[in-house]
């Protein structure tokens, strides 16, 4: 059977000023697939994360959550069933890695429920469970970047939209990172949507890809056709 569009753009455009951060994006995002936004820096990827998230809103073109008409407001986003990672491991160093998980869960009014989200969560983070109690400062940059993977999974999201996950982390820690991600899609059906400049990391476990340059989507395919294509190079060399 085929799996369900979640969620489409059909010819978005987005200006800042003079500038077309996007120039009539078409993607679609099925269920429990993992697609990848690639391209050189200012090539729009971030841009549309932010689109769907309601943070950045569209000159023209149409948002479709199951086929039907969206205009996103952030926080009625979360309650549909997306979820943003921001880049840059934005959790809050002050609070505990149980509080951090609880502020990703504010929409959940049951406690019981909300208990349950967190140790699911934590059940896939066994590094975050035994450091539940402590304040998340303390924690290391990958670490970080679990918990905030983790406070954006307490939603339960049919999507999940990560920006730049292994910004910053060692190699080894890099591989963990993909590792998890891959493991969340699989255990949950969740659909993710990364942007990320760690590409061969990346391409091993995308569905599809789609590669952008200058706020236009150039490819798209699968990654594993990706990798053996010459586009990357040709975008990130300037030869489109």
């Amino acid at each position: 059977m085929d799996s369900e569009i979640l969620l489409q753009f059909k010819n978005i455009h987005v200006h800042f000023g003079g500038v077309k951060a996007l120039d009539g994006v078409s993607i679609n995002i099925d269920e429990g697939e993992i697609v990848a936004l690639m391209g050189p820096n200012g090539a729009g990827k971030s841009t549309i994360l932010k689109t769907i998230f309601g943070l950045v809103k569209p000159q023209s073109g149409q948002i479709l959550w199951h086929q039907k008409p969206l205009s996103p407001i952030p926080y009625e986003i979360v309650n549909l069933g997306i979820a943003f990672v921001p880049q840059g491991r934005r959790v809050f160093r002050h609070l505990t890695v149980e509080e951090n998980l609880e502020i990703g869960g504010y929409i959940i009014k049951n406690k019981t429920e909300l208990k349950r989200r967190k140790e699911e969560v934590l059940d896939i983070f066994p590094a975050l469970k035994a450091k539940r109690k402590l304040r998340s400062g303390y924690l290391s940059g990958g670490q970080q970047q679990m918990l905030a993977i983790g406070r954006g999974l307490m939603v339960d999201p049919k999507v999940l939209l990560l920006d730049e996950p292994s910004l910053g982390l060692a190699p080894k820690i890099v591989k963990e990172v993909f590792a998890k991600i891959g493991e969340i899609n699989q255990r949950h059906k969740t659909a993710i949507v990364i942007v990320e400049h760690n590409l061969k990391s990346l391409l091993e476990i995308v569905d599809r890809a789609y590669v952008l340059d200058k706020g236009r989507v150039v490819a798209t395919d699968t990654g594993k056709a990706i990798i053996q294509s010459d586009i990357l190079e040709k975008v990130f060399l300037g030869k489109i």
